[in-house]
């Protein structure tokens, strides 16, 4: 009994099946423009929060006791 192209069988991988997209040039530099913006925004949120907490905490920091 031969299968035919479209049927899959119990050892066929997801893999083999799924269909890949290629992206323009300027697909890519969009992604990319993304990405650059994405982590920049990612530094300032990180930059902002520790801001915070130093201006929270202040120069207690410094008179800690262990």
């Amino acid at each position: 009994m031969t299968k035919a192209p479209h049927e899959s069988g119990p050892f066929d991988t997801e893999i083999d099946r799924l269909e890949t997209v290629t992206l323009t040039e300027k697909q890519k530099k969009a992604q990319r423009n993304r990405s650059i913006g994405l982590a920049i925004a990612l530094i300032l949120f990180v930059v902002l929060v520790y801001a915070g907490t130093i201006a929270k905490l202040g120069s207690n920091i410094l008179q800690r006791t262990f």
